[in-house]
Formats: structure tokens, C-alpha cells, sequence
């Protein structure tokens, strides 16, 4: 069954993607009468919750009103006090919530309170998947403590990434690479390699031009430290990047680019590489949501080997390169037996018109 004011609830939260993080993009409506009285979405900056600058619009009105909200209302003392307390000193009579919040600070406590505060609790569950797909990485790290890890390429349809010679332009076209902007500007941090960054001088930007509640943080993994200091990437900070290298690295080379207030992450991994799990932990601990990794061959594999990647976003041209010497979307190693292979669920495709594609999956863990 519809009910428009979700459905409007939901719009509102999407305005907020992008603006919230490490919060969830959250959106309310409050109805009374069959008529809206009040309005609200978060952002980080504004710091008042979405049902709070719906209360806000209402003022007296909000009394005996009903809240439709795609999360449930909080009910701790964060960096604002709990919503769930601000909706029964209002007098709202009934909430009506597209699901509950994950976070363990809140976690059904904030639909308790109201309900033993004598306010009506509903769940809307035919909006659970909806709600839960805006907040996707923001419930992934309160389920699992870690940020979600999203593995994007463009590939050609027998799953190459790059030629073995030139390698100027683009694989995909600028619609689906319009696409790939959405997808950074909804992530916290992105991930390349050492490789991507000397061969293509990459700045690893967002582009949609779109307002954010944090830097894109780029990351750069880069074993031995061999990042160029005139590099477009490195002469273009502004307090958002991180090489990941090792022990083994020059010191000298990581205090120049400590000089320059670029943040060196020394995690050591096996085989003299950079451990990526510790990158996920340390990203974690500095409440990053979501990384993307958007890089190279080796990378790739590094990631989809270690268990690190949770999901895949491939984006597909009709193109074949073909060749021995063309690069696939995962190198190293690979998995010796077809048994052993990495295996993908809940697959969907999305169509980029006029002929392109895109198979957006969950690594199976």
C-alpha cells in the first residue's frame, strides 16, 4: 500500500545523501488532518534531526499529529538530544517509521519510549527495503563495525580494464561515468593504486559539484612510497588524502609528504604489500561509512582476496579488447579451481542507455 507521506519522507531523505555522513540521511513528514504541517531531512552541518525541523515548521500544530519517518527517532544524547523525547513533548499521537535504526544506542529504544509515552508506533515494512537501501552503508557499519567496501571498474564485455598499450580515453561512456560521480560523491573515502596514479595522473575527485558533510578522503596505496610529489593528486590537497604504504618505505619520502600535511598510514600486510583489513579498521576507527575502490588489476584481486570488498559496481561497455596482454578487471593469482571462485548474490543490472550496463553484487563472505 502507498502512503504518500512516506513516499515524500523518502524524498527528503535522498536530499540529504552525500550531506549526512557519518549519520544516516533521514526524512519526515508530519501530517494532521490529511494535511502537511511539517517538513525536515538531515544534514551533519545543520545538526537538527529531520523530525525535529518538521516539529520545528508545525510548532503548536504538531499536538495530536502524525509523523511519517524512514528511520526510527533516536533516543540518546548525541551531538543534539534524543528526537524521541522532543516528539512526546510535542504531543504527537502516532509515528509511523519505514524501519528501525541499527545503531545499538537506539536500536527499538526510541519506538519504546514513545510507546510508553502513549504515542501509537507503526512500521511501514513495505518501505523497510527502500529506507534500508539509502542508508546501505550507514547500516553496514552499525551491523559490522566496518565501513561498506564497494569494488567499481569499467570493463569491456570480456571483463577488461585497459589495454596492453594506449590506454587514452575512456572505456564507458560519459553517462555511465556520470553514474560513477554519484556513486563517490555517495562515498566517504575512495581507494586507487600506486599503478593508477603513474599512469594516469588521476585527482580522484568528486565531480557531481554536489555539497558534501565531509571530504571525499583519497587514498593512495603505494608499498614503497613511489607517489610523485608533483603529481596532480598530491599538489591538489586540501587536508583529503592518505598514501597506505609500508615499513619499508623511504623515511625520507614520508616526511615530505608529511611536510605537506598528507597523512602516511604505514600498515604493514604479507609479502611486503599494504594490509588493506588494516585500512578498514583504521577507517572504521575515524567513522568513515564507505570506501570505494576504484583502481587496478592487482588491487583489485588484493581486495576481493582478502575479503575486504563487500560489493562489486561494474559497469559495462560493447566493447572486447581480447589479447593475453589486456588487462582483466581482478589479477594476481586468481583462484586455481572454478569450485574455489569467488562467489556473488543478490545481483541486479542496471541499464545505461543506450547500450551499456551496469551488474551491481554482494561478494558472498
Amino acid at each position: 500500500m502507498k502512503i504518500p507521506a512516506m513516499d515524500e519522507a523518502l524524498e527528503l531523505a535522498r536530499s540529504g545523501v552525500g550531506c549526512t555522513s557519518p549519520n544516516p540521511a533521514v526524512g519526515a513528514v508530519l501530517v494532521k488532518g490529511n494535511q502537511v504541517i511539517g517538513r525536515g531531512f538531515h544534514t551533519y552541518a545543520q545538526r537538527k534531526h529531520a523530525e525535529i525541523l518538521a516539529l520545528d515548521q508545525a510548532g503548536a500544530k504538531a499536538r495530536d499529529a502524525t509523523l511519517y519517518i524512514t528511520l526510527e527517532p533516536c533516543s540518546h544524547h548525541g551531538r543534539t538530544p534524543p528526537c524521541a523525547d522532543a516528539l512526546v513533548n510535542a504531543g504527537v499521537a502516532r509515528v509511523v517509521a519505514a524501519m528501525e535504526d541499527p545503531n545499538p544506542l537506539v536500536a527499538g529504544k526510541g519506538f519504546r519510549r514513545l510507546v510508553d509515552a502513549g504515542i501509537t508506533v507503526e512500521i511501514a515494512s513495505e518501505y523497510a527495503e527502500e529506507a534500508a537501501q539509502l542508508n546501505e552503508a550507514f547500516i553496514h557499519s552499525m551491523r559490522t563495525g566496518r565501513p561498506l567496501v564497494t569494488l567499481k571498474a569499467a570493463l569491456t564485455l570480456d571483463g577488461k580494464i585497459a589495454a596492453p598499450e594506449d590506454n587514452t580515453g575512456w572505456i564507458t561512456s560519459e553517462r555511465a561515468r556520470a553514474h560513477v560521480q554519484q556513486i563517490r560523491h555517495n562515498s566517504d573515502a575512495i581507494l586507487t593504486g600506486i599503478g593508477t596514479v603513474l599512469t594516469d595522473d588521476c585527482l580522484l575527485t568528486d565531480r557531481t559539484g554536489l555539497e558534501r558533510s565531509r571530504p571525499l578522503l583519497r587514498i593512495v596505496a603505494d608499498s614503497t612510497l613511489r607517489i610523485p610529489l608533483d603529481s596532480r593528486i598530491v599538489t591538489s590537497f586540501n587536508g583529503d588524502l592518505a598514501i597506505l604504504t609500508t615499513s619499508a618505505a623511504s623515511e625520507d619520502r614520508r616526511h615530505m609528504l608529511e611536510y605537506r600535511g598528507v597523512r602516511v598510514l604505514v600498515f604493514d600486510g604479507p609479502g611486503g604489500r599494504t594490509d588493506l583489513g588494516k585500512l578498514v579498521e583504521y577507517l572504521a576507527g575515524e567513522q568513515y561509512r564507505s570506501l570505494m575502490i576504484e583502481s587496478g588489476s592487482k588491487l583489485n584481486w588484493a581486495a576481493l582476496e582478502a575479503g575486504v570488498a563487500d560489493k562489486i559496481f561494474f559497469y559495462y561497455a560493447p566493447k572486447i579488447l581480447g589479447g593475453l596482454r589486456s588487462l582483466p578487471v581482478a589479477g594476481g593469482a586468481g583462484r586455481l579451481h572454478r569450485r574455489d571462485a569467488i562467489q556473488l548474490t543478490r545481483m541486479k543490472l542496471h541499464s545505461i542507455p543506450p547500450d551499456e550496463f551496469a551488474v551491481e553484487a554482494y561478494v558472498e563472505k
